[in-house]
Protein backbone atom coordinates (compact mmCIF):
# COMPACT_ATOMS: atom_id res chain seq x y z
CA UNK A 1 0.00 0.00 0.00
CA UNK A 2 1.00 3.60 -1.11
CA UNK A 3 2.53 5.60 2.04
CA UNK A 4 -0.24 8.74 1.88
CA UNK A 5 1.64 12.28 0.85
CA UNK A 6 -0.18 14.54 3.44
CA UNK A 7 -0.42 18.34 2.51
CA UNK A 8 2.47 20.29 3.82
CA UNK A 9 1.17 23.67 5.21
CA UNK A 10 1.67 25.62 2.32
CA UNK A 11 -0.21 23.03 0.24
CA UNK A 12 -2.93 22.91 2.91
CA UNK A 13 -3.56 27.12 2.80
CA UNK A 14 -3.63 26.96 -0.76
CA UNK A 15 -6.30 24.23 -0.75
CA UNK A 16 -8.08 26.09 2.02
CA UNK A 17 -7.78 29.02 0.08
CA UNK A 18 -9.32 27.62 -3.29
CA UNK A 19 -12.11 26.19 -1.59
CA UNK A 20 -13.07 29.39 0.52
CA UNK A 21 -12.57 31.54 -2.83
CA UNK A 22 -14.40 29.43 -5.30
CA UNK A 23 -17.42 28.51 -2.86
CA UNK A 24 -17.89 32.50 -1.81
CA UNK A 25 -17.35 33.69 -5.97
CA UNK A 26 -19.95 30.78 -6.88
CA UNK A 27 -22.29 31.94 -4.32
CA UNK A 28 -22.11 35.75 -5.33
CA UNK A 29 -22.23 35.01 -8.98
CA UNK A 30 -25.43 32.56 -8.71
CA UNK A 31 -27.01 34.93 -6.43
CA UNK A 32 -26.53 37.93 -8.61
CA UNK A 33 -27.94 35.68 -11.41
CA UNK A 34 -30.86 34.71 -9.43
CA UNK A 35 -31.77 38.29 -8.20
CA UNK A 36 -30.81 39.87 -11.68
CA UNK A 37 -32.15 37.58 -14.05
CA UNK A 38 -33.93 34.69 -12.20
CA UNK A 39 -31.23 32.54 -13.80
CA UNK A 40 -29.08 29.70 -12.07
CA UNK A 41 -25.56 29.91 -13.09
CA UNK A 42 -25.59 26.65 -14.85
CA UNK A 43 -28.58 28.09 -16.92
CA UNK A 44 -26.54 31.50 -17.79
CA UNK A 45 -23.89 28.94 -19.10
CA UNK A 46 -25.95 27.05 -20.90
CA UNK A 47 -27.72 30.33 -22.95
CA UNK A 48 -23.60 31.63 -23.24
CA UNK A 49 -23.16 28.15 -24.96
CA UNK A 50 -25.74 28.22 -27.31
CA UNK A 51 -24.88 31.62 -28.42
CA UNK A 52 -21.49 31.18 -28.85
CA UNK A 53 -22.23 27.96 -31.23
CA UNK A 54 -23.17 28.23 -34.72
CA UNK A 55 -27.09 29.18 -35.37
CA UNK A 56 -27.22 29.27 -31.49
CA UNK A 57 -28.07 25.73 -31.66
CA UNK A 58 -25.65 22.53 -30.50
CA UNK A 59 -26.18 18.87 -30.00
CA UNK A 60 -26.95 18.07 -25.83
CA UNK A 61 -24.04 15.82 -25.43
CA UNK A 62 -21.76 18.13 -27.03
CA UNK A 63 -23.14 20.44 -24.82
CA UNK A 64 -22.81 18.51 -21.38
CA UNK A 65 -19.55 17.47 -22.25
CA UNK A 66 -18.60 21.44 -22.69
CA UNK A 67 -20.32 22.29 -19.25
CA UNK A 68 -19.00 19.11 -17.10
CA UNK A 69 -22.05 17.81 -16.15
CA UNK A 70 -23.76 15.13 -16.20
CA UNK A 71 -26.48 14.36 -19.43
CA UNK A 72 -29.21 14.10 -16.61
CA UNK A 73 -28.65 17.09 -14.59
CA UNK A 74 -28.57 19.07 -18.60
CA UNK A 75 -31.32 17.58 -19.43
CA UNK A 76 -33.07 18.98 -16.17
CA UNK A 77 -31.78 22.66 -16.72
CA UNK A 78 -32.62 22.52 -20.20
CA UNK A 79 -36.65 21.73 -19.59
CA UNK A 80 -36.38 24.23 -17.33
CA UNK A 81 -35.02 27.02 -19.81
CA UNK A 82 -37.35 24.91 -22.10
CA UNK A 83 -40.57 26.11 -19.75
CA UNK A 84 -39.27 29.33 -19.42
CA UNK A 85 -39.16 30.07 -23.55
CA UNK A 86 -35.19 30.64 -23.53
CA UNK A 87 -34.22 27.26 -25.15
CA UNK A 88 -36.05 24.54 -27.46
CA UNK A 89 -35.23 21.08 -28.29
CA UNK A 90 -35.16 19.75 -31.72
CA UNK A 91 -34.50 16.65 -33.49
CA UNK A 92 -30.79 16.46 -35.36
CA UNK A 93 -31.27 16.32 -38.70
CA UNK A 94 -28.16 14.45 -39.09
CA UNK A 95 -28.73 11.99 -36.13
CA UNK A 96 -31.88 10.49 -35.64
CA UNK A 97 -30.40 9.57 -32.19
CA UNK A 98 -29.60 13.03 -31.33
CA UNK A 99 -31.68 16.37 -29.79
CA UNK A 100 -30.22 19.57 -30.58
CA UNK A 101 -30.57 22.64 -27.66
CA UNK A 102 -31.32 26.12 -29.62
CA UNK A 103 -31.60 29.40 -28.47
CA UNK A 104 -34.42 31.50 -28.80
CA UNK A 105 -35.14 34.55 -29.66
CA UNK A 106 -36.31 35.41 -26.28
CA UNK A 107 -33.13 33.79 -24.82
CA UNK A 108 -30.67 35.85 -26.22
CA UNK A 109 -32.43 38.85 -25.25
CA UNK A 110 -32.62 37.34 -21.69
CA UNK A 111 -28.68 36.96 -22.01
CA UNK A 112 -27.98 40.34 -23.12
CA UNK A 113 -29.59 41.51 -20.19
CA UNK A 114 -28.20 39.25 -17.65
CA UNK A 115 -23.98 39.50 -19.13
CA UNK A 116 -23.58 43.07 -17.57
CA UNK A 117 -24.30 42.37 -14.20
CA UNK A 118 -23.11 38.91 -14.53
CA UNK A 119 -19.68 40.49 -15.50
CA UNK A 120 -20.04 43.25 -13.09
CA UNK A 121 -20.58 40.56 -10.31
CA UNK A 122 -17.58 38.67 -11.30
CA UNK A 123 -14.91 41.23 -11.51
CA UNK A 124 -16.14 42.22 -7.79
CA UNK A 125 -16.32 38.79 -6.54
CA UNK A 126 -12.60 37.97 -8.34
CA UNK A 127 -10.65 39.53 -10.94
CA UNK A 128 -10.58 43.40 -9.35
CA UNK A 129 -9.04 41.61 -6.36
CA UNK A 130 -6.43 40.71 -8.06
CA UNK A 131 -3.36 42.25 -9.59
CA UNK A 132 -2.71 41.75 -13.54
CA UNK A 133 0.34 39.09 -12.71
CA UNK A 134 -2.18 37.15 -10.47
CA UNK A 135 -4.75 36.78 -13.12
CA UNK A 136 -2.26 35.21 -15.79
CA UNK A 137 -1.09 32.58 -12.73
CA UNK A 138 -4.42 31.78 -11.93
CA UNK A 139 -5.34 31.26 -15.66
CA UNK A 140 -2.28 28.98 -16.07
CA UNK A 141 -2.85 27.16 -13.08
CA UNK A 142 -6.61 26.67 -13.41
CA UNK A 143 -6.21 25.81 -16.57
CA UNK A 144 -3.59 23.01 -16.17
CA UNK A 145 -5.63 21.54 -13.05
CA UNK A 146 -8.57 21.72 -15.76
CA UNK A 147 -6.83 19.92 -18.23
CA UNK A 148 -5.80 17.32 -16.13
CA UNK A 149 -9.24 16.25 -15.25
CA UNK A 150 -10.53 16.34 -18.52
CA UNK A 151 -11.62 12.71 -19.65
CA UNK A 152 -9.24 11.43 -22.53
CA UNK A 153 -10.80 11.73 -26.46
CA UNK A 154 -12.00 8.72 -27.99
CA UNK A 155 -10.66 8.79 -31.59
CA UNK A 156 -14.35 9.70 -32.59
CA UNK A 157 -14.16 12.35 -30.30
CA UNK A 158 -16.45 11.49 -27.87
CA UNK A 159 -15.11 10.94 -24.19
CA UNK A 160 -13.63 8.01 -23.12
CA UNK A 161 -15.82 7.55 -20.28
CA UNK A 162 -13.38 8.43 -17.53
CA UNK A 163 -14.41 10.75 -14.53
CA UNK A 164 -15.83 13.74 -15.88
CA UNK A 165 -15.28 16.94 -13.47
CA UNK A 166 -19.30 17.85 -12.22
CA UNK A 167 -18.30 21.56 -12.30
CA UNK A 168 -16.40 25.11 -13.53
CA UNK A 169 -17.00 26.55 -16.69
CA UNK A 170 -13.27 28.31 -17.29
CA UNK A 171 -13.08 30.76 -20.58
CA UNK A 172 -16.99 31.20 -21.48
CA UNK A 173 -17.79 34.72 -22.38
CA UNK A 174 -20.64 36.74 -22.66
CA UNK A 175 -23.22 36.49 -25.68
CA UNK A 176 -21.66 39.00 -28.26
CA UNK A 177 -18.34 38.47 -29.64
CA UNK A 178 -17.64 42.04 -29.63
CA UNK A 179 -17.72 42.30 -25.79
CA UNK A 180 -14.98 41.49 -23.75
CA UNK A 181 -15.64 37.48 -22.27
CA UNK A 182 -17.15 37.01 -18.83
CA UNK A 183 -16.09 33.76 -16.82
CA UNK A 184 -18.33 31.44 -14.84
Amino acid sequence: MAKTRWLDEREMAAWHGFLEATSRVSRRVEQQLKEDAGLSHPQYEILVRLAEAPGGRIRMTELAEGLFTSKSNLTYQVGQLEKQGLVRRRSCPTDVRGVLAVLTDEGRDTLRAAAPGHVTAVRAALIDALEDEEIDVLARALGRVGAQLRPARRPDGGPDGGSTPDSGTPGSSGPDDDRPGSSS
